[in-house]
């Protein structure tokens, strides 16, 4: 059997990926195969299509990290997932296809509440977020959240994270449209760091103080500016580099704010911590069936229109996340396998 994949054959522009039909894959042990009903698309994928992600897979390969769908098969010596379930997984690669694998411990059963698209677009940002606030910096009730870039796929789900864990949350963003986004996800303040002076706005905000943390999946010149921003303290959450730089930052200004930047690569953690990832997934799924967590899917594509969808997440003009809907699948689709 075959199915239809994006693929990925050199490092290259993603203008080179092409839409394909090849051999249909199978479980082996210890893995599930999921048909395909929807896939995330993330900032990373394109990053890896061009051989500029820390992850490079051998060639040939799919993009595509997560995915949401119904487990079709799965492999020897697999016992918590069954064929038929609603689920989503973390695949790694392979997920801009109509069938992807993954492994049993990083698949997990959605819920019966949940669509496929929202599950697509839930893993990766929700599961960064929470990795990056609650276990790495800790972030407690009562302290002051920054984040930055936050109208985007991460941004809003760190925005409504901080609220969970009971911070007051800054969002940060480049447009007024953006950050009427942010306030409806529960930012408490808003700056419009293209009009405002994003030092002098924090300031303003905290009295002088300074905020606790701050979420950064931007880079570039506003990553020092944000870190200035600090209190005595105050953690710098290292997520990404959406503004394509890699800042350089004096380390002196950790020494003078006694403040922490702390590196966040949550693909790593889930690999190496699967048991504290699943813990995690629970609370998560837990906010959400409580309507606590509401993911944003600003874009759904068809499978044949991936290159318009990564274009939109590469050059930043999505406002919350984009998802591939691998096959058709009107609310029917999702109810009758919730059933």
């Amino acid at each position: 059997m075959t199915m239809k994949a994006v693929i990925c054959r050199e490092f290259a522009p993603r203008a080179e990926l092409t839409l394909e039909d090849i051999p249909s894959p199978a479980p082996g042990a210890g893995e599930v195969l999921i048909d395909v009903e929807a896939c995330g698309i993330n900032f990373f994928d394109g990053l890896m299509v061009e051989g500029n992600y820390q992850t490079r897979p051998d060639r040939p390969f799919t993009p595509g990290s997560e995915v949401a769908g119904i487990v079709s098969a799965v492999g020897d010596g697999v016992t918590s997932i069954k064929p038929g379930q609603r689920v989503l997984a973390f695949n790694g690669t392979g997920g801009y296809a109509e069938q992807a694998i993954a492994l049993a411990e990083r698949v997990y059963r959605i819920p019966d509440s949940m669509r496929f698209e929202e599950a697509a677009g839930f893993l990766i940002t929700y599961a960064t977020s929470h990795h990056a606030l609650k276990d790495r910096a800790g972030l407690r009730a009562g302290e002051t959240l920054l984040v930055l870039g936050a109208a985007g796929g991460v941004g809003l789900t760190a925005v409504e994270i901080g609220k969970q864990l009971g911070a007051r949350v800054i969002a940060a963003a480049s447009t007024e449209e953006k950050l009427a986004l942010c306030r409806q996800h529960g930012a408490d303040e808003t700056i419009n760091y293209a009009q405002e002076d994003l030092r002098a706005k924090l300031r303003e905000l905290t009295d002088g103080r300074g905020v606790d943390v701050v979420y950064d999946p931007v880079g570039g010149a506003t990553s020092e500016t944000a870190l200035r921003g600090l209190a005595v303290n105050g953690r710098h959450l290292v997520i990404g580099f959406a503004a394509g730089d890699i800042p350089r930052i004096a380390i002196n200004l950790l020494l003078l704010k006694q403040s922490s930047l702390i590196g966040v690569f949550w693909g790593a953690f889930a690999r190496a911590n699967p048991a504290l990832q699943s813990a995690n997934m629970v609370e998560l799924f837990s906010w959400f069936e409580q309507g606590k967590l509401k993911p944003h899917i600003c874009a759904v594509h068809p499978l044949s229109g991936y290159a318009e969808a990564l274009d939109a997440v590469m050059e930043r003009t999505a406002r919350g996340k984009v998802v591939l809907a691998v096959k058709a699948q009107g609310g029917d689709r999702n109810e009758r396998a919730a059933a």
